[in-house]
């Protein structure tokens, strides 16, 4: 906003006021500048005064004439021209000066190309730069670093192809107007038999066939395995029941039973070709079939890619003459996987096939003999455990085969079953060789003995001048027997009862001192306790009991059972504190409810009756509950609330009553820890007396 400057504050006689400002409002707040331009028009209006903005702290209007009144207008067109003067400063330093972040190479590139836009439509006014923009261009290719839009030039970009459709045996077989008409059909079918994880089975199968007695089309609909991999389910139903699929959708396949001209043997035959031409397309396929190749018979059914793994419940149960592989650790080595070949072999089995399908958890000899040979060519076997296999264990096939290997467990559960030969697996021929080799050393050894026995050396030891062949005796049996006649008369037999009885004293040495210190600690924890139970003084019971009927006394049992509120007795028994609480439970209802923890029934009874002699109530009844035991106690008729100075004086205090209890319980394992030992020693002397018997009628 424009404000006048005033120069001087005089008042005037004449007060003609031109504003338009209310004079209700504040002037400070609608202030505006004056029109100083219609005082040149009008020249009588050039000696009036004018009401000019007044500062806040003013509480009258201030009037001025006009030649007292500065007009302030050129300086806003100042103002103007250096904020234009100062944006062109700007630009100009901004295109002349290189800073970071505002203005560089890529800034640069930019302008160019705007300008290089222009020029090529047209424009009169920068044709005549069009050399200078060049020679930028050219050094800026000429630095290290290339523009972002130059590198996109050069990218390669590897889109995803669309995987083409591989023709079914439907398509090559059947014709194109009838197979419209059959996929036709099938997209209108809304009922169909479901494939579990078993597979296609017979009961399927013979579904499928029924179905097709009314119907030429069957829909089907596959449950996990199966579903993750519906072109091997599509290979599977065609084999299986002779029928071709013409239509596919997510889970369902719709087989078409085939014109009654077609073979099925030749649909077959051609499905089987077909896996054949797979099968030698990959090298993955074709290493896995050169290992599998005499193990056993394949399992058709199988869910995941290529080779078949071999189905382990057809082979033989019991193999005659079977047994573990032996099993030699190579020199300086250990059998036992550290962490990291455990990880490293668990990494290398995640790319491996599956080279067994199990779906039983006994009878495994069969499988065992077939893991090894596949260990002489593969040193991990992998084995799968069948969907919708009945009472299938794993953790029971995993010990069976470890017991029948001897092969070192990798990985197992639900799914899968990994095995690896070990680092002291022998093969068969490996095996024969080292025992062949221990037999040749064993036989050089004997034969060298029996050379050393018959080739003794003659020593000629000369005494008295006489001559003296002497055959040395050492290591043979001569030796022996000259050692049994100079120490043969001390008994073994005496020596070990010795060395028995000295054990035996020195074990009952040992159990007498514990049992000493043991003692000691009786001693003590009964005088402590013989000091706390002097301060407890309970009360005898009155005489004077209150007398309840059966039926009032059934009556306040009931209610008694439904009460929530209770009063929990802890180790620390009948104290102090426990009577205040009964008595804040009886002022505000006539039966108390009081849970102890106790097992015994014995004590339960005892800790009623401390109740009641001391609270001077009756006791309805004791009762089993979930909690624990529940005593039922009652105020009687004339209960009177007593003084908290006479309430229960005779009986400790809650820290007395805790240190009671734990010297209790100390005291009972004192005795108990003493009483093993009493036991320990007269066994001890019962076995020193034995041994002491046998030792005098071996003498």
């Amino acid at each position: 906003m424009l404000t006048p400057l005033f120069v001087s504050a005089r008042p005037f006689p004449s007060r003609i006021t031109i504003s338009s400002l209310n004079p209700n409002q504040n002037p400070s707040n609608a202030a505006k500048a004056p029109n100083f331009d219609q005082f040149k028009e009008n020249p009588k209006l050039s000696e009036a005064a004018i009401k000019v903005p007044t500062a806040p702290w003013m509480k009258g209007p201030l009037f001025l004439p006009p030649e007292e009144l500065i007009d302030t207008s050129h300086h806003h067109h100042n103002k103007k021209m250096t904020r234009k003067q100062n944006a062109e400063e700007m630009t100009f330093k901004a295109l002349n000066r290189r800073e970071s972040g505002v203005r560089g190479g890529k800034a640069m590139k930019k302008i160019v190309r705007s300008v290089e836009k222009l020029d090529e439509e047209g424009s009169s006014d920068v044709v005549g730069y069009g050399g200078e923009f060049k020679s930028l261009e050219e050094a800026e290719r000429t630095r290290r670093r290339r523009m972002p839009w130059e590198r996109e030039e050069d990218k390669f970009i590897l889109r995803r192809r669309k995987k083409e459709r591989v023709l079914t045996t439907a398509d090559l077989i059947l014709e194109e107007g009838l197979l419209k008409r059959l996929r036709l059909e099938g997209s209108k079918l809304r009922k169909w038999v479901n494939v579990r994880k078993a597979g296609v089975t017979e009961t399927v199968v013979n579904d499928i066939r029924s179905i097709w007695e009314g119907n030429e089309l069957a829909m089907v609909r596959f449950d996990v395995p199966l579903c993750r991999n519906m072109e091997r389910a599509q290979e599977i139903i065609e084999l299986k029941t002779g029928g071709l699929v013409v239509l596919s959708k997510k889970e369902f396949l719709v087989v078409y039973r085939g014109p009654p001209t077609s073979d099925s043997s030749e649909r077959t035959s051609s499905v089987l070709v077909k896996g054949r031409d797979e099968i030698g397309s990959s090298l993955y396929v074709r290493e896995g079939e050169r290992l599998l190749n005499g193990l056993g018979p394949r399992y058709m059914d199988w869910w995941m890619r290529r080779p078949f793994p071999v189905d382990a419940d057809l082979l033989p149960q019991v193999v005659d003459g079977y047994r573990t592989p032996s099993r030699r650790c190579p020199p300086n080595t250990r059998a036992k996987l550290s962490d990291e070949e455990l990880t490293y072999l668990r990494n290398i089995a995640q790319a491996l096939p599956f080279h067994f399908v199990l779906g039983r958890n006994h009878g495994l000899q069969g499988l065992a003999s077939a893991i090894l040979k596949l260990w002489e060519k593969c040193v991990i076997a992998k084995i799968a455990i069948k969907w919708g296999a009945l009472n299938t264990n794993n953790e029971d096939m995993a010990d069976e085969l470890k017991h029948l290997t001897g092969g070192v467990l990798i990985l197992r559960n639900k799914y899968l079953i990994i095995l690896f030969r070990g680092k002291d697996f022998l093969s068969d021929e490996v095996a024969d060789l080292v025992d062949d080799r221990e037999r040749l050393l064993r036989r050089y050894q004997h034969f060298e003995e029996t050379k050393r026995e018959s080739e003794i050396e003659i020593s000629e030891v000369v005494t008295n001048g006489e001559q003296l062949e002497e055959t040395s005796r050492t290591g043979t049996l001569l030796e022996f027997q000259e050692l049994q006649r100079k120490f043969g008369n001390m008994e073994m037999r005496n020596v070990e009862t010795e060395a028995e009885k000295a054990k035996l004293e020195k074990e009952l040495k040992s159990q007498e001192h514990k049992l000493s210190i043991l003692r000691s600690k009786i001693e003590k924890t009964t005088t402590e306790l013989l000091k706390l139970n002097s301060l407890w003084k309970p009360s005898e019971r009155d005489d004077d009991v209150e007398i309840l009927t059966d039926e009032e006394r059934e009556c306040l049992r009931r209610i008694g059972l439904k009460m929530n509120s209770s009063l929990v007795l802890g180790r620390r028994g009948v104290f102090d504190g426990v009577m205040e609480g009964l008595h804040q439970h009886w002022k505000h209802r006539e039966v108390a409810k009081v849970i102890t923890m106790q097992k015994v029934f014995s004590r339960v009874v005892y800790t009623a009756k401390s109740l009641e002699a001391e609270s001077n109530g009756v006791l309805i009844s004791i009762e089993q509950l979930k909690e624990g035991h529940a005593i039922l106690m009652y105020r009687g008729r004339n209960y009177r609330r007593p003084s908290t100075k006479l309430m229960a004086q005779n009986l400790l205090t809650k820290r007395k009553a805790l240190q009671r209890s734990v010297l209790m319980q100390r005291l009972g394992s004192l005795k108990f820890f003493a009483y093993q030992r009493e036991r320990a020693i007269e066994d001890l002397k019962l076995s020193l007396v034995k041994l002491q018997d046998s030792a005098s009628e071996l003498c």
